[in-house]
């Protein structure tokens, strides 16, 4: 039965994958802030260079893997260090060389996390406040209050910590890869997850997106690594890494069940007394992280109800996530407009309100509507292939000007400028240029997984489902959810364990069919 249920997530992943890339052929999404503002775009396919960025891509993945090969003679004490200290190198410069500042709910972050430090200001958990509407961002505002506390006060820190974040999340992608599939030492995989650009360009992000993939990846590798060693001290770690990561972003309860669900699975291997042990120990710690803030908060007379008691319900995102004309993205407001004036900041009003308005939503469209919405939904958010990198991370410099943004916004900008922030401004060559290459790295990596998951299937190899799980979580959870290709940032180091397992499997044949006398 085990064994059928994860051949069926094999197969149903695997469609999805397929319907990314069959669509790609005809359909490119994109997102360029400069060009479009904060708006998902569906495009029709430029074929014929879609093809040449593809050829280009391929040969440096083959020249990337080649590296790795000749790295496998040497130790892993002399590798390791040394990929990731040039992985550092390599962010370091990007931080320099694209001095992005915060914007948006970034800015704001930071901005109370100084007010708490600087004047002990605690009132955004007050009624119409920042924190009062979405608590869970206090998590992020207690990391910089403690960070800027400790070290000193700039941008500069921040980031810096996050490349130590990011080089974290590069090992955790290595060692869970070694605990799933390989006995060999295969350094490639490693070279691709601390040269992958997406996370190379997002240790610019002052957010909580780089620190919670780096627990919640590191959380898996500690339970995968339970199921295959049954020692009580890495599920321990795994747990405790769950609540951290999930605290600071709460699509942690896809981990959660990822995990639930693995020791089940492998609960026979593992023994009965020691899989329920590890149940119990993995839910019972999950929420500690918020149950200490709630208590702690209180106790200090900061609130004088649990933080959630009234901020945006949950229904607040699910409406977001219906939506015909941008199909789930951002609604200009609409949704804050009814909890903030409609409700007036009221939790249980604002929960029928957006019931009714998803009911309405629903009703007045047609089924023909709503498919196709979903497609889109869902196509934009999978293909998109940049995490929004090019806001994000990349950024931009506010005074160049742009029909994307709009008279009141919170613009884009840089400390200072230089040769190369002239050289991606606007929507320059260069700056598109990276976001085709990033499309198609995406692209080739869904059909590395694909030849992965088709193998598996017809091999009846599901050691990899701990992986499959969380990927099948987070498209179940954003065809639901409002979306953006950021938000799914923390399910990149999946993507990169089988498309390299898949890549091997391809260029090892390859080599077997072709090139062997």
């Amino acid at each position: 039965m085990v064994r059928g249920i994860q051949k069926s997530m094999y197969v149903i992943l695997a469609l999805f994958i397929g319907l990314f890339i069959v669509s790609s052929f005809f359909i490119r999404a994109k997102y360029s802030y400069f060009v479009y503002g904060d708006t998902p775009v569906l495009e029709k396919q430029e074929l014929g260079l879609f093809i040449l960025v593809i050829a280009v891509v391929l040969a440096l993945s083959v020249a990337l893997y080649k590296i790795g090969l000749k790295l496998n003679k040497f130790r892993r004490k002399i590798v390791i260090p040394v990929v990731l200290l040039c992985s550092f190198a390599i962010q370091l410069a990007l931080i320099f060389l694209f001095p992005r500042l915060p914007t948006d709910d970034s800015q704001t972050v930071l901005s109370l996390a100084l007010d708490m430090l600087y004047r002990g200001d605690y009132s955004s958990f007050d009624t119409s406040g920042y924190l009062h509407m979405f608590p869970f961002n206090f998590s992020t505002v207690l990391y910089l209050k403690m960070l800027l506390l400790a070290f000193p006060d700039n941008y500069l820190t921040i980031k810096i910590f996050n490349i130590l974040f990011t080089l974290v999340t590069s090992l955790m992608i290595y060692l869970l890869y070694k605990q799933l599939n390989s006995k060999e030492q295969d350094y490639g995989i490693l070279i691709f997850a601390a040269t992958y650009i997406p996370s190379l360009l997002m240790s610019n992000f002052i957010y909580n997106d780089v620190i919670a993939t780096a627990f919640l990846t590191s959380a898996l590798y500690f339970a995968v690594k339970f199921i295959k060693r049954r020692s009580l001290k890495d599920i321990i770690f795994a747990a405790m890494l769950l609540a951290i990561g999930n605290y600071f972003r709460s699509i942690g309860v896809i981990f959660l069940i990822t995990i639930l669900l693995s020791l089940l699975f492998s609960i026979r291997t593992i023994g009965v007394k020691k899989g329920l042990t590890a149940l119990f120990l993995t839910a019972i710690v999950f929420n500690v992280p918020n149950w200490t803030q709630n208590a702690v908060l209180q106790a200090a007379n900061v609130v004088d109800e649990p933080v959630n008691a009234n901020s945006a319900p949950v229904y607040m995102w699910l409406n977001m996530g219906i939506n015909l004309e941008t199909f789930g993205f951002w609604d200009n407001r609409e949704s804050y407009s009814i909890y903030q004036q409609d409700a007036n900041y009221n939790k249980a009003v604002s929960t029928e309100l957006f019931k009714e308005e998803i009911s309405n939503k629903l009703s007045g469209a047609s089924l023909g509507d709503l498919v196709k919405m979903y497609y889109k939904k869902i196509i934009w958010t999978w293909t998109e292939g940049t995490y929004q990198v090019e806001r994000y991370g990349l950024g931009n410099d506010g005074s160049s000007g742009s029909r994307g943004r709009m008279v009141g916004a919170v613009m884009d900008s840089y400390s200072y400028t230089n040769a190369a922030t002239d050289l991606f401004k606007g929507d320059s060559n260069y700056r598109s240029g990276l976001l085709w290459v990033l499309y198609v790295l995406n692209f080739l990596m869904y059909g590395c997984i694909l030849v992965r998951l088709i193998g598996g299937i017809r091999a009846g190899r599901f050691e990899e489902n701990p992986v499959i799980l969380v990927v099948l979580g987070f498209i179940g959870f954003y065809l639901l959810w409002e979306i953006k290709s950021r938000y799914i940032y923390p399910v990149y180091p999946m993507l990169i364990v089988l498309s390299y397992m898949g890549f091997k499997d391809v260029y090892e044949y390859m080599m077997r069919r072709y090139f062997t006398r």
